[in-house]
């Protein structure tokens, strides 16, 4: 495993997508410090300032204002901060629960494979974006209840993807020999299957960050993500809707700041695929 790290690192895909999620985190865990402004703070005298460069634009508002008089920059960079912390826990939760639930159904079959097999297909019988929409009005508004909707909703996915792979990685002679040995049934699916599985387990995590990120915009933009007082990517382009024609900067802003995120971990997620399955390797080769 460690090896084929290694080597992922030495993919120009891979390190392209790393600096571009690291400049997410940088502005997640440092906005404090970047953040010229404010986030929230109001100035009714410089409403729909135009960008810095711009004629009529004022440097201290580098990219501008919005209808309130917000910096867009800095709410552009707490956006990310917002985004990310979407990104990393609700793709975590996720996937611990699809990854249980997919090694157990996976490594046992029988009755149990089914019961899981039909969870999953009634889960993903309902849109995953609607289901969301459903969840948050039952919810409620908040950074935590926008994570725990995207948990209950896309487990499925790492679910009905790796219950596939530990299927095939179960028929292997060293798992049978693990049990021929005296190892319980954990111990098996922790220390045989689990490592065979990882390397997609790690690609379906960063694929599923980007997911994350915009069923978050989507949340917010419909007001059913984040509050009010948190800046939220798909809350600016909500905001920035009826005045694209003064200000489309307000708009295609956070629009670009969406596309970078999504394009990251889009392209982590493929970078990993392509250097760490080796059946994938293997065949480019």
């Amino acid at each position: 495993m460690a090896g084929s790290l290694a080597h992922a690192l030495r993919s120009p895909r891979v390190l392209l997508a790393l600096a571009m999620v690291l400049g997410l985190g940088v502005c997640a865990i440092f906005a404090g410090f970047i953040a010229p402004h404010d986030p929230g703070e109001q100035n009714l005298l410089s409403i729909l300032t135009p960008p810095a460069w711009a004629p009529d634009g004022d440097p201290s508002f580098l990219l501008g204002t919005d209808s309130l008089g917000r910096d867009v920059l800095s709410r552009l960079i707490y956006g990310a901060r917002t985004a990310m912390l979407v990104a990393v826990f609700a793709s975590f939760g996720a996937m611990i629960i699809g990854t249980i639930l997919a090694h157990i159904a996976g490594y046992f079959g029988g009755a149990v494979d089914w019961i899981i097999g039909r969870l999953v297909d009634v889960w993903m019988s309902f849109p995953p974006v609607i289901l969301s929409l459903i969840l948050m009005v039952g919810l409620g508004v908040g950074l935590d209840r926008v994570i725990l909707a995207i948990v209950l909703v896309d487990w499925t996915r790492f679910c009905r993807v790796l219950r596939s792979e530990v299927l095939i990685v179960r028929r292997h002679d060293y798992v049978a020999a693990a049990r021929l040995l005296g190892f319980s049934h954990w111990q098996t699916i922790v220390r045989e299957i689990l490592p065979a599985t990882l390397p997609l387990l790690i690609t379906l995590f960063s694929l599923e960050m980007a997911i994350a990120v915009v069923v978050e915009a989507i949340l917010s933009f419909v007001g059913l993500g984040v509050g009010p007082n948190q800046a939220a990517w798909g809350q600016m382009i909500a905001d920035a809707r009826q005045y694209v024609y003064q200000s489309p900067w307000n708009l295609l802003l956070p629009i670009f700041a969406i596309f970078f995120a999504v394009a990251a971990f889009n392209l982590l997620g493929d970078g990993l695929r392509r250097t760490l399955d080796v059946r994938l390797a293997q065949a480019e080769r």
